[in-house]
């Protein structure tokens, strides 16, 4: 017989588990759902000793821990206590802390957090959603029915502050158990997303792709034990018998994002000026000078990562394909490595445009702006206050508003509430076929938005593309799109 301990997100009891704990034990399992202390002075360590007597108290020899949002942290805790006794931990739509982390550095309301970091301000208890649309605070509440957010909303409690600001203490004790992600695409990352940093070469994420660990995504918000019970009491069972989806591990042949470019491009002049390279096209000169594009890379792309984006096979073929149609092309490695590092990369990007305009060889009154994946949300700047000179706005398999589960709260990177109806800059949006669900969304979001403005907007389709399909869709679909976009992108510079 299986046994599950489930524990969920912060403000909630066992009763969140109520769907799919009965559907589990329909199926013969034995399952604890956890009532989590919220006394005065409850802290971290409580929790986890509260997850250990269920586990001791399980009658089947092994336990499935599962941890929902905040309730990983007691989750993970218990394992590293009992080990032996732990056949699986299973992380639902939750992130990895580390030993020494507190559950403060994931939650995602950028409110909590600044008022427990604040001085004196983790004395009183954390108060839940007061209404059932502000959930979206800790999560996507997609596919929730209103009833089960109401009755969220009325039986949540508030969260004692020590259990979000007392660091997480792991010996390592469970370092090598079973585990499993089950990602909320609707709320995060899917599974492609997280194969593609596995691919980048961080090192904190390689154990993902060990055999040990598998992954399950379900098209739903935060809470999918409210929006999709059958689907999430299937996956843990599955997730129990050891399956689900097992990532390939980096270094097994080149990565996708270092293949060849699509379109075979001659090389052109370079000039390397900091953290921003020129590529030059014929005939650059101060007296005869040309329109310029500045290639904005996306991420996060972690701090290491050798050879760093600039030197990718796309941005050096775009670059390279711009340059040839005329323009001065400028890649920059802007410093997106985390996502609280968005600010930091608006000013990398600021600057490389300054740099950029002040060559002697760039028209400074004709520059386009051209954004990729996840750094598209740095378009939004230039689209809310966008300068005379700026000519055109591209952004290629762009994600245009912060995922849910990414907490960014500020107004500031979310182009859809930027664009605006005054028809420029015009925008040329990319737009991949077989695109993640998550960021799909996004731009769906974003193009009926734009439309109801009335914004000036060229959508050019790639079928069949994929996500960084300059590298891995080499077709005719495909190289016809990047062609398409280039020429657009040029033409607005010399209208």
């Amino acid at each position: 017989m299986t046994a599950y301990v489930l524990v969920g997100e912060a403000f909630t009891g066992g009763w969140l588990w109520d769907e799919v704990a009965g559907r589990l034990r329909g199926a013969g399992a034995e399952v604890h759902a956890a009532t989590l202390p919220a006394g005065p002075g409850t802290d971290l360590e409580d929790h986890v000793r509260h997850v250990v007597r269920l586990v001791d108290g399980a009658a089947a020899g092994r336990v499935v821990l599962v941890g929902h949002g905040y309730g990983i942290h007691p989750v993970l805790g218990a394992a590293d206590r009992r080990p032996e006794r732990t056949a699986r931990v299973v992380h639902v739509d939750a992130g990895m802390p580390q030993d020494g982390d507190p559950a403060l550095k994931l939650v995602p309301d950028a409110a909590v957090r600044e008022r427990l970091l604040a001085p004196g301000g983790g004395a009183d208890p954390v108060a839940p959603p007061a209404a059932p649309g502000d959930w979206i605070r800790w999560g996507s509440t997609e596919g929730v029915p209103a009833d089960a957010l109401e009755r969220l909303t009325r039986l949540a409690v508030p969260q004692p502050p020590a259990t979000l600001t007392a660091p997480l203490r792991l010996t390592g004790a469970a370092a090598g158990t079973p585990t499993t992600g089950v990602l909320c695409t609707a709320n995060g990352a899917g599974i492609a997303t997280v194969q593609g940093l596995v691919h980048l070469g961080d090192p904190r994420l390689q154990a993902l792709a060990e055999p040990r660990v598998t992954f399950f995504e379900l098209a739903t918000g935060h809470w999918p034990m409210l929006s999709a019970p059958a689907d999430l009491a299937d996956a843990l069972r599955a997730a129990a018998a050891g399956g689900g989806h097992r990532l390939t591990p980096a270094g097994d042949g080149p990565p996708p994002h270092l293949r060849p470019f699509l379109l075979d491009v001659p090389e052109r002049p370079r000039e390397r000026h900091g953290s921003t390279d020129l590529y030059l096209p014929d005939g650059a000169a101060p007296e005869r000078p040309a329109p310029a594009v500045v290639l904005v890379h996306g991420g996060p792309v972690p701090a290491g990562v050798a050879p760093t984006p600039r030197d990718w096979p796309a941005f050096t073929g775009y670059a390279r394909y711009l340059a040839g149609l005329g323009a001065v092309a400028a890649t920059v490695d802007h410093r997106l490595h985390d996502l609280g590092d968005y600010p930091r990369a608006a000013d990398d990007v600021a600057a490389a445009v300054r740099l950029v305009r002040d060559d002697p060889r760039v028209d400074a009154e004709r520059v386009a702006l051209w954004f990729f994946s996840a750094g598209s949300l740095l378009a939004a700047d230039w689209l809310a206050a966008p300068p005379t000179w700026l000519r055109c706005v591209a952004a290629t398999y762009p994600l245009l508003a912060p995922l849910p589960a990414w907490g960014m709260d500020e107004t500031r990177f979310r182009p859809a509430a930027a664009v605006g109806a005054a028809g420029r800059p015009p925008l040329v949006i990319t737009r991949v076929e077989r695109e993640r669900p998550e960021i799909a969304a996004t731009v769906a979001a974003f193009l009926a938005r734009a439309a109801d403005l009335g914004a000036a907007v060229e959508v050019v389709d790639v079928p069949g593309g994929q996500h960084g399909f300059e590298t891995v869709d080499h077709t005719e679909e495909a190289r016809t799109a990047v062609a398409d976009a280039a020429r657009r992108v040029v033409g607005h510079l010399r209208s």
